[in-house]
């Protein structure tokens, strides 16, 4: 039975003590598994079962999946939701009033996600495989969760079975100054959070003004759990890219071809030009 579980919300909420996005050093994603079937089809299974509760793929067709390999078959049996037909578009079925009311907002598209989280600082790989495997406990929270990428996240970790628990430390350097002096100082600000999201704060104070770029690290209680899960998540973010331009794989593949056939093409006109000046000179 499929698992339609609540939200993947990619939406940035309001911003804590803690920075995010471009002040963080993003993990590289696994460009592999973008040319490896089975990531892909595990990728699709993951986006059905945890992703499409609440986000849909409007630009995207069902039997888009042929291009991973999958049957129409399939796509009906193991994928499609509801009463939806192999040909109609991956949507979800909540409305976009239920997502404002349970979130605040409506959950976002993912159909091009991707591309639409690429930027100067990072690619959107990268920021995705960040978020998705940067979840932390914090009791602090309405939810229950933190995320190193976007503090004070509003989508809960709903991967928090297949990730496992883990104890979260982050170190930043805060800088505040004294309403009364004026007096500006720096603390190298250290916060350890247990496997039940209570937190400890260890500051100490630093010369100058050094950047506040944050640092993290992550311990799991079962490694191979955790690692697993990295994997996991490698194939939902090659999935996601796969959405946002299906056709990229045949166009890289035809790539080689094309130039094989401009170079056969250039040398033939190159032959018959010098054929032809000959003859005139």
């Amino acid at each position: 039975m499929k698992k339609l579980l609540a939200a993947l919300l990619l939406a940035t909420a309001a911003g804590g003590a803690l920075a995010a996005g471009a002040n963080i050093t993003m993990d590289t994603f696994p460009q592999q598994r973008l040319r490896d079937i089975a990531a892909l089809q595990n990728g699709a299974r993951l986006y059905v079962n945890y992703c499409m509760g609440c986000h849909s793929a409007s630009l995207m067709r069902w039997n888009r999946l042929r291009d991973i390999g999958l049957t129409d078959e399939q796509i009906k049996e193991f994928l499609i939701p509801g009463d939806q037909k192999v040909g109609d578009m991956m949507t979800s079925s909540l409305s976009a009033r239920d997502g404002r009311n349970w979130f605040g907002k409506t959950p976002p598209d993912l159909s091009v996600i991707t591309r639409a989280r690429t930027s100067f600082d990072y690619k959107g790989t990268d920021y995705l495989y960040t978020l998705l495997r940067g979840y932390y406990r914090d009791a602090s929270t309405p939810t229950g969760w933190n995320n190193v990428v976007l503090a004070n996240i509003a989508m809960p970790h709903i991967f928090w079975e297949l990730q496992g628990p883990r104890t979260a430390t982050l170190e930043q350097i805060v800088h505040e100054t004294d309403p009364k002096t004026g007096v500006s100082q720096s603390f190298r600000q250290v916060s350890t959070f247990d496997v039940d999201g209570q937190v400890k704060v260890e500051r100490t104070p630093v010369a100058g003004h050094p950047a506040s770029a944050l640092q993290f690290s992550f311990k799991p209680v079962d490694e191979a759990q955790a690692r697993k899960f990295d994997s996991e998540v490698a194939d939902l973010v090659a999935f996601l890219t796969f959405m946002t331009d299906p056709s990229a794989a045949k166009r890289a593949a035809y790539g080689p071809w094309v130039m094989l056939f401009l170079l056969a093409l250039g040398t033939v006109l190159w032959l018959l030009n010098r054929a032809y000046w000959r003859n005139v000179r």
